[in-house]
């Protein structure tokens, strides 16, 4: 990652301490299955709280190509009025997903039990990222797919109403995949089962049951047993989405990193299946208190006041891994100015994101002057105090990766620059202004 001629898109430099009240943004995976659940079930679906990022967009005007109803009002109510018994229609053109991973692989599943054909576009980044994994299932159950090389995007795939019903266990940990097999299994006719070896994320799950949808979850080790009946319709609720921990957590490591910093973070999604990175700042010494707890649409919220801390290596379990997958590039500069090693394995996973999330990573930490040792499976991070920065990030397209450098140069001696600040819209539209606001100085610098 050596500088270029080319202006930065952004740039982020040591300050003042953060201080402040910030809300997290909605959350991204229950945005997505707002907007997908609410296209399938009969009657109508209210939202309040969606996240309004250019994936959660994205999935938006899929549903409406595919027959959906889908307006927000002025008051940033969203309504879904979904196809119920008459089911999704086919699309007009193709089904452009831009960068939404998530949308893609989920709509590929709800839309398998109807006789429709539909052809799944994506941008740069999605168009390189593996979709076999979530249509080999779905060809067991029935359906017609085919793809680029690679099962990648452009993707069509033909669904069938006499879909068949699949006990499947996921080679890899991939709450993505579990629910594009639920969705399917909506429109199949006997017990759909998926036995994950590691419980990923819940949120389907959860969300299928405020639709009307029994589903039986069972331990099974460290691992469970997901299953549900169908054919079973899904009836139109009221969603709440509350704030994504994804997104707080590049809030919480900027005030964890940066000296004198004090903040505190409102609505934060607290399931369990997505606070790994809570859990391994505090291992570190972070000071991250959750007060102010509620319950919302089955899901857990809280506050959470985050301090300054001195922060210590250590390694990440690799079963902690699903509970957190998307948060190991931040959690990367959360390690940087920790003494000692912090090491992560069994993090595969990150290298078919929106980019080479390992790669990614250790490119970020290297331009900034800090020891990191790349492995197959991971990284090794060995901190210091005051890391030099300096660096020029290419992104690869990728958000997390973008606010990950971001974060780093709010702590290091020379300024953090990054080559394209636009695709941070997808995940996180209010970065900037929720950053500025705390105190952090962080700007974009050409766009």
């Amino acid at each position: 990652m050596s500088k270029s001629s080319r202006a930065p898109a952004a740039r982020s430099r040591a300050g003042g301490p953060l201080t402040g009240t910030a809300r997290a943004p909605g959350d991204k995976s229950i945005s997505h299955r707002s907007m997908i659940f609410g296209a399938m079930a009969s009657g109508t679906t209210t939202v309040t709280g969606l996240l309004e990022g250019d994936d959660i967009m994205a999935t938006a005007g899929a549903m409406r190509a595919f027959g959906a109803d889908i307006t927000r009002g002025d008051d940033g109510l969203w309504t879904v009025k979904g196809v119920g018994n008459a089911g999704l229609s086919e699309p007009a053109g193709e089904i452009d997903c831009g960068n939404a991973g998530t949308g893609v692989r989920l709509i590929m599943g709800a839309a398998s039990a109807y006789p429709i054909t539909a052809t799944y576009i994506g941008d740069a980044s999605l168009s390189v990222r593996p979709m076999g994994r979530v249509v080999n299932p779905l060809r067991e159950m029935g359906v017609t797919a085919k793809g680029a090389p690679g099962d990648r995007l452009p993707m069509t795939i033909t669904g069938t109403p006499d879909l068949k019903p699949l006990r499947y266990a996921p080679p890899q940990a991939s709450a993505q995949v579990k629910s594009a097999i639920l969705l399917a299994g909506l429109g199949a006719k006997g017990v759909t089962e998926v036995r994950e070896a590691h419980k990923t994320r819940d949120h389907t799950e959860n969300m299928l049951r405020a639709f009307g949808c029994p589903v039986d979850t069972l331990d099974d080790g460290d691992g469970q047993i997901v299953r549900l009946t169908g054919p079973a319709p899904l009836t139109g609720t009221h969603v709440i989405v509350p704030g994504d921990p994804s997104s707080a957590a590049f809030l919480i490591v900027a005030a964890l990193i940066v000296p004198g910093s004090d903040i505190i973070i409102e609505n934060v999604m607290m399931n369990p299946t997505r606070t790994g990175l809570f859990e391994t700042l505090t291992e570190m010494g972070g000071y991250i208190q959750a007060d102010n707890f509620k319950t919302s649409g089955g899901e857990v919220i809280a506050d959470i006041r985050v301090r300054h801390s001195k922060l210590h290596g250590i390694t990440v379990p690799p079963r902690r891994a699903p509970s957190m997958i998307d948060e190991y590039p931040v959690l990367c500069m959360a390690a940087a100015v920790a003494s000692g090693e912090t090491v992560m394995e069994g993090i595969e996973e990150l290298r078919v994101k929106e980019s080479d999330r390992i790669a990614a990573t250790v490119a970020i930490l290297q331009s900034a002057g800090v020891a990191v040792r790349e492995t197959k499976t991971g990284m090794i991070v060995t901190g210091s105090p005051a890391p030099r920065g300096g660096g020029f990030v290419t992104t690869h397209h990728d958000h997390r990766i973008a606010m990950s450098a971001l974060i780093l140069g709010l702590a290091c001696k020379q300024p953090m620059e990054i080559d394209d600040a636009a695709m941070i819209a997808t995940s996180f539209p209010e970065f900037f202004s929720m950053m500025q606001q705390l105190g952090a100085d962080i700007k974009v610098t050409s766009v």
